[in-house]
């Protein structure tokens, strides 16, 4: 089974086991961090279900606006079943690794939970600067550090059990490389969060 396929598998169920209480009480905490002003637009990076997309609306208010993209059909289904009626969000099926999106158009594009699953990092990471308008932002998070991924993964379905979230010495010369400045990486237990910005 591939990632896709696994994902898939994965979206009939992944809000019961994953939507949890903690998890809205991590993503209350954290996403006040990404610094998102009212009226931006804002793209989110492999949405699932959505489970950031109450939090991405509520901070840039109607006069934003949220692409919200994933590459499994089922999860876009059960995203668009939730969030469809919002008139300021728009989902697509689209692959991080094979954006389709206008270049220099988005105030933010905001990773959380899909990095350690690119397979080609370093191509995603310059589709995410592309998209970016000049001074945009790019906010990479995640709930666990970069070795509590790593350590849950080996446990995990073939399809994941090797995907990781790089750690600082070498997030930091990737993000360089696809032209990211200003960059700040806080890794630690229970909370990844790296942001950098395209020159």
């Amino acid at each position: 089974m591939d990632r896709k396929a696994y994902f898939n598998q994965a979206a009939e169920t992944w809000d019961q086991k994953y939507c949890t209480t903690d998890l809205e009480a991590f993503l209350e905490e954290i996403v006040p961090m990404f610094g998102l002003k009212t009226g931006q637009i804002v793209l989110d990076l492999g949405t699932g279900t959505g489970v950031m997309i109450h939090f991405l609306v509520r901070a840039v208010g109607p006069s934003g606006s949220i692409t919200a993209i994933d590459y499994a059909e089922k999860m876009i289904q059960k995203c668009k079943a939730k969030y469809s009626h919002i008139p300021n969000v728009a989902i697509e099926l689209q692959d991080v690794e094979e954006l389709d999106l206008p270049s220099d158009f988005f105030d933010v594009v905001t990773c959380f939970g899909l990095f350690p699953h690119l397979e080609n990092k370093e191509k995603a990471l310059r589709h995410m600067n592309r998209v970016l308008k000049h001074g945009g932002r790019l906010i990479i998070a995640h709930a666990l550090s970069s070795s509590e991924i790593k350590s849950q993964h080996r446990d995990a379905s073939l399809a994941v059990n090797r995907d990781v979230l790089p750690e600082e010495e070498e997030m930091r010369p990737m993000l360089k490389r696809a032209d990211f400045i200003e960059i700040y990486i806080r890794d630690e237990p229970g909370c990844y969060l790296c942001s950098s910005t395209k020159p």
